[in-house]
Formats: C-alpha cells, sequence, structure tokens
C-alpha cells in the first residue's frame, strides 16, 4: 500500500521540516480497507473504527514534531490515542505529493485549465514546490476573479489590488505559499494563487497581483488523487473518502 503512494509521492522529495509517511503502525500491518481525508482528526479515525478500516491516509501529518506527551485532551493525542487502540495505520502525504507535478499545484492548474504547466521552483528532475502555466486566452482581473471562485468553488477570497492589464500567465502554489511569491513574479506570471499570504505580501508591484483562495480550499484535491491512485492499484479494496470530508478549520460568516 504504502509503495504505490511513494511510488506516485516519494518520501525523499519532501521538506526537511515534513512528516510525511508512516507515523503510526508497522509497514508489514496488512491492510484491506482504506479510508481518506485531508487531515487527520479523531472524527477521522471513529469514522475508520465504524467502517471498519485499518488504514488512513491522509495530506496532512497528524503528527508534524515530537509529541512531548500524549493525552487525550488535545485533538492530536486523541487521535493517536484513538488509531492505536483500534489497530489502525496513518499515513500522510504531504509535501512529497505537493512537489510532483501530478499534485496539489498541478490539480490546481488542472482546474483553471492552464496550458505549458510546469514546476514553479524546482528542486530536482521535474520536481519542486508549486507550477505556473498559461490560460488559453487572456482574460481581465475581474473575470480571473470570477473563474478562480467558480473552479475552486470558494465563498470568498482574499487579493491583492487587481491588476489593470490582462492575465495570461498564472503561477500557484497549494497550503500555505508565500515563500513563493518571489519565484511566481520571476516567472512572468501576472497573477498567483495560494494559502496563508500574509497582510504585507498584498502590496504587490504593478501588473502583478495574488489571490488567497485558502489552505484547505487549495489542497482537498488531493483527497481525491490519492483515492484514485488506491483505488485503480488495489481493486478490491475498499478505498473510501470520509464522509464528513470538510475538516477545514476555518469558518466563513
Amino acid at each position: 500500500m504504502t509503495a504505490v503512494i511513494e511510488q506516485f509521492a516519494p518520501l525523499s522529495l519532501q521538506e526537511g521540516w515534513d512528516n510525511s509517511g508512516l507515523c503510526i503502525g508497522s509497514p508489514e500491518a496488512p491492510v484491506t480497507s482504506v479510508l481518506l481525508g485531508l487531515d487527520c482528526t479523531p472524527e477521522l479515525v471513529d469514522e475508520a473504527i465504524s467502517c471498519g478500516a485499518d488504514m488512513i491516509v491522509t495530506h496532512h501529518p497528524l503528527i508534524f514534531s515530537g509529541l512531548k506527551k500524549i493525552s487525550p485532551d488535545n485533538p492530536v493525542g486523541e487521535a493517536v490515542i484513538k488509531a492505536i487502540k483500534a489497530g489502525i495505520s496513518i499515513y500522510a502525504a504531504h509535501t512529497s505529493a505537493d512537489k510532483v507535478i501530478a499534485g496539489v499545484s498541478g490539480a490546481m492548474a488542472a482546474r483553471l485549465g492552464l496550458e505549458n504547466v510546469h514546476i514553479l521552483d524546482e528542486d530536482g528532475e521535474g520536481t519542486g514546490l508549486g507550477v505556473v502555466g498559461d490560460l488559453p486566452e487572456p482574460i481581465s482581473a475581474e473575470e480571473a476573479v470570477a473563474l478562480v471562485k467558480e473552479r475552486f468553488s470558494l465563498k470568498a477570497m482574499r487579493a491583492s489590488r487587481p491588476v489593470e492589464g490582462k492575465i495570461s500567465r498564472i503561477a500557484m502554489c497549494g497550503g500555505s505559499g508565500g515563500s513563493l511569491i518571489g519565484a511566481a513574479e520571476k516567472s512572468g506570471a501576472q497573477l498567483y494563487i495560494s494559502g496563508d499570504i500574509s497582510y504585507h505580501n498584498f502590496f504587490t508591484r504593478e501588473g502583478f497581483m495574488i489571490m488567497d483562495i485558502g489552505h484547505y480550499e487549495s489542497e482537498i484535491e488531493i483527497v481525491d488523487i490519492l483515492f484514485s491512485l488506491l483505488k485503480k492499484n488495489f481493486p478490491t479494496f475498499a478505498v473510501r473518502i470520509t464522509q464528513n470530508i470538510y475538516s477545514n478549520p476555518i469558518f466563513y460568516f
């Protein structure tokens, strides 16, 4: 099971601060049923128990850094305890899936119908963070806002001052992409789309625009990608996407 995921998103690609891979369980543990989600919450573990899944695969790791204590008084500890008691393995494909072009950012580009898509910030042979590509036809900033809101099913977004000219080239990075703003500008993009952009980054130069569509909203499609990958390779397995798919901790009012 893990070998198939790692063929798609090799663990060697993950960022140094990340914790992709198997964080609970043994690689030799038998797996017959898998539950997929974006975040490994206690509720997701409860769902895995109720549907009989013996493995959970998420994008975000349950454990990011060393735990000083495992307590049911916090969500991470509660999820760890429930998973271990139930004998459920937990695996995360995080920045390993961010850095392949068929992963998070590539899926964002596909939603917008971009052409000539390639990695924005390369760190190897065809791998790295973010992507950049071209629209089939140039559009105005107002049209770009409408397109992005429609394709990503957004209630709202944060954006910098709209550019006055046409937008023909778009760069993007799923998740927290503030660190790639410079790379987006250098790529010739007139628009950069990501999440978790800080206030001061919205003071953009003329001819360059930023849209913050949200961390969750920019990454959620990876769940469907992982589902298709596992279902194709394990057609006899029970591979499910969580019924409680909306794990976004941010609420819009």
